[in-house]
């Protein structure tokens, strides 16, 4: 008796991870595929200014150069503590704003740049040459 207690205690633990494995994505589990748009309004409206007309045209100006990817952009930038928390406290802020950016942050080997690469999804691209002026 006790042994099948225990098979059945087991089989209700297993099967429904594996029913749920091999079965299809239910509406919740499938992926949000936000617009091609700035939703500036994301952001407070203190970190809205900040962000827009601090950190963004900052990080412009400390761009040393800009490498094109098939889905996106590389941005080369000096590899100082500044630039790095000017970086991530923009691209914290940006990931709210435009969710439908794949951003990274790449400090290289050796003392070498520091590197934000925006990418994601077909028509990324375009919107990042539209939006930074590229």
């Amino acid at each position: 008796m006790r042994k099948i207690f225990q098979l059945i205690t087991a089989i209700t633990i297993v099967a429904p991870v594996a029913i749920s494995a091999t079965s299809e994505p239910s509406l919740s589990q499938t992926e949000h595929v936000s617009p091609f748009a700035c939703n500036a309004f994301a952001l407070s409206p203190e970190v809205r200014k900040r962000h827009f007309e601090e950190l963004g045209p900052a990080l412009l100006n400390l761009t040393k150069s800009t490498r094109e990817l098939p889905d996106g952009y590389e941005f080369e930038l000096p590899a100082d503590n500044k630039t790095y928390q000017l970086l991530t406290e923009w691209a914290f802020q940006e990931r709210l704003c435009c969710p439908f950016f794949d951003i990274d942050l790449r400090l290289d080997r050796e003392g070498g740049p520091l590197w934000l690469r925006l990418t994601g999804r077909p028509g990324t691209k375009e919107f990042i040459k539209m939006e930074f002026g590229i």
